[in-house]
């Protein structure tokens, strides 16, 4: 019996082991937690889907998530968040994020001016700003400026409060707090270390804005790292409403307002079909937490307060057919309710469906396995779900099918479809409705492309960042599983090309081809057919009998050869400049590894101290008594704290990088 018992014992210490390790092969694969947002901008903003080569006006609400670029034009300025991050970008500033998931934020800077608050940093989270130089990582909360000067040769840092790492060129530096460091050159980084200067116009509205947030009561009521949360004083107030606890009312709304119906859809990998809101406050309470319908008006239930809550693109349950909703296909549908169960329609694992429920509702995973299992396995008529808020009063919205899917606004186009026709319309938790291109590029009017030398700037990663992601007419469609066939433009290098069409190499048997490859470095010069940089992505590399996929890391330039083994990755084949890169045709931005760190020798040393100690003398002399800093153990402020701008002093304005 002791035996058994004994067996018994491993065998389900085993099976343990075993989901474990099946939880977290499932969580590989699930979609991040959290997103960025612009909530604000001045001037003319610019922004490009991750992958895509069309730039448009950027959108107040858009989700951003890895890939996507942003540029500010000429007296223009931006603000976004990552849930407590905050991110203000300068005039004529060129932003990329390279990745952004539950535990990495890296952006990519190749001209102008970011201000970065860092105000949550956990052991294992990552904040790195990758310039044309070097790249810097964040060691400690606090506000930072990091300045790229208009040729990408200097890059320059300055910490207010807080301390981090710069790297490049085999080498390392550290940033402290009161510091403002230039860092030059590309092969090898040098550096120097001076007092900040004297605040400008783009520190004093930073810091204005960071105070509002601080003021923010918002943060009573939900988590700091609830993307949008800042903006919800402004525009609503809170009340507590028995059942749901604390919940927030919009100050004012137009008649016959209802949630998800003043926006739009767009399609955002890889969640599929996202809420877009008109309103400024409109993030938050439509990514997270539910609405409920008290008392003749909707209020929003953020749900429990969690360090991180879960990004969902939007909570509504979709309805619609063929026969009703205007005369023709339509899609309409109404938000989910508190303790009513999101099913997502994108692949996710069952830990992450159980994450994104109790995080933003009250809910009980058993409820939340038993509606799940409801609709993967269709083993009960799903509408017969009893969803609240699909019998509140002008909760259903709906619209044509060519309104869905173009981003075009909800609220104009509006089709009026009865009680009856709502309760017998198909139930689905994904919406009904294949996304075209348009749907991609979202609401944005399009604009003029930003200058090419800048948004095409490589730039130096210490960590290498996810591979990009495809065009939308080179993706596999989300609905049938086939691949997207190209938009005909009239254009050729928007076209994959088509292998018949492509001369074969020399020394290469015509039967081994499966697909177009760039010609061997051993040919003659005159043979060679250097690919145009449109017409092969640079994200795509194209092997012979190997499916399409990125395999190298994002924005790495194809080769004019495959990599051969041995040869690392990240490296491009020693071939003139010329046949790499077209004046006509740029190619899409770089990422370069850092070069490893190597150890420094004395005399480094020695020169490093030097310069730290000068600093730290001159810091000392420069400041007024009041202003002097506090003990180097306190010397580091809150992560709530404000600096105060106006009171610093130091070199003159003229070393602040041109612009």
């Amino acid at each position: 019996m002791n035996k058994i018992k004994f067996f018994a014992f491993w065998i389900l210490l085993a099976g343990i082991a075993l989901l474990g390790a099946t939880a977290a092969a499932q969580d590989e694969d699930d979609p991040p937690s959290r997103v960025a947002r612009m909530n604000f901008s001045q001037g003319s903003v610019s922004f490009q889907p991750g992958g895509e080569g069309d730039w448009v006006s950027a959108i107040p609400n858009r989700p951003l998530t890895t890939g996507d670029n942003l540029w500010t034009d000429r007296n223009s300025r931006a603000e976004l968040h990552v849930g407590s991050t905050s991110v203000r970008m300068g005039p004529e500033t060129s932003l990329t994020f390279l990745q952004l998931d539950d535990r990495s934020a890296q952006f990519r800077l190749s001209d102008g001016s970011m201000i970065l608050r860092v105000r949550h940093l956990d052991d294992d989270d990552l904040v790195e700003v990758d310039t044309p130089n070097a790249a810097f990582s964040v060691l400690k909360n606090g506000e930072y400026r990091i300045d790229v000067d208009r040729d990408g040769n200097e890059t320059f840092i300055t910490a207010w409060h807080g301390r981090g790492e710069v790297t490049g060129g085999g080498s390392s530096y550290v940033v402290v707090g009161g510091q403002r460091a230039r860092f030059f050159g590309m092969d090898s980084l040098n550096y120097d270390i001076s007092e900040i200067p004297r605040s400008d116009d783009f520190d004093d509205w930073a810091f204005d804005r960071d105070g509002r947030e601080d003021r923010a009561d918002a943060s009573n009521y939900v988590s700091q790292e609830m993307t949008g949360y800042e903006d919800l004083d402004d525009y609503g107030r809170w009340r507590y409403v028995s059942d749901y606890g604390p919940v927030w009312i919009p100050a004012s709304t137009p008649v016959g307002w209802a949630p998800y119906r003043y926006g739009h859809w767009v399609w955002i990998r890889p969640w599929g079909w996202t809420w877009v809101d008109d309103e400024p406050w409109g993030f938050a309470p439509f990514h997270y937490g539910r609405w409920a319908y008290v008392e003749n008006g909707w209020c929003w239930v953020p749900g429990p307060v969690v360090v991180r809550p879960v990004y969902a693109p939007a909570l509504v349950v979709f309805v619609g057919d063929q026969r009703r909703f205007g005369g023709g296909p339509g899609v309409g549908w109404f938000p989910l309710a508190p303790g009513e169960v999101f099913v997502p329609a994108y692949r996710v694992s069952r830990v992450y469906v159980n994450r994104v429920n109790v995080t933003n509702t009250v809910v009980n995973v058993t409820k939340v396995t038993n509606v799940y299992n409801t609709y993967i396995t269709n083993k009960t008529n799903i509408t017969q779900i009893n969803y609240i808020n699909r019998r509140a009063p002008n909760a259903v919205t709906a619209v044509s099918r060519e309104t869905f899917v173009n981003a075009r606004p909800v609220a104009k186009n509006i089709v009026r479809v009865s009680d009856r026709d709502v309760a017998e319309a198909t139930v689905t938790h994904a919406a009904p409705a294949e996304p075209v291109k348009a749907s991609v590029l979202g609401a944005g009017v399009p604009v003029k492309n930003p200058p090419p030398q800048i948004v095409n700037r490589p730039v130096i990663a210490r960590k290498i960042p996810a591979p990009s992601q495809p065009r939308f007419e080179q993706r596999e469609n989300p609905i049938s599983g086939e691949r997207e066939q190209p938009v005909n433009r009239g254009q050729s290098e928007v076209a994959r090309p088509q292998p018949p069409s492509r001369p074969s190499q020399p020394n290469q048997p015509e039967q081994t081809r499966q697909v177009p490859r760039p010609p061997q470095p051993n040919q003659p010069e005159q043979t060679r057919q250097v690919p145009r940089p449109e017409a092969v992505r640079p994200e795509e590399p194209v092997r012979p009998q190997e499916p399409v996929r990125a395999e190298r890391p994002i924005g790495v330039p194809r080769p004019a050869a495959p990599v051969r083994e041995g040869q690392p990755r990240n490296e491009r084949p020693e071939r003139p400049e010329s046949n790499l890169r077209r004046p006509e045709a740029p190619e899409r931005p770089l990422v370069r590894p850092a070069p490893p760190v190597q150890e420094k020798s004395p005399a480094q040393m020695r020169e490093e101290q030097s310069k730290f100690n000068g600093w730290e003398q001159r810091h000392e002399q420069m400041r007024p008594p009041e202003n002097r800093p506090a003990p180097a153990e306190n010397r580091a402020a809150p992560a709530q704290a404000r600096p105060t701008p106006p009171n610093r002093a130091g070199s003159p304005e003229e070393n602040r990088p041109p612009r």
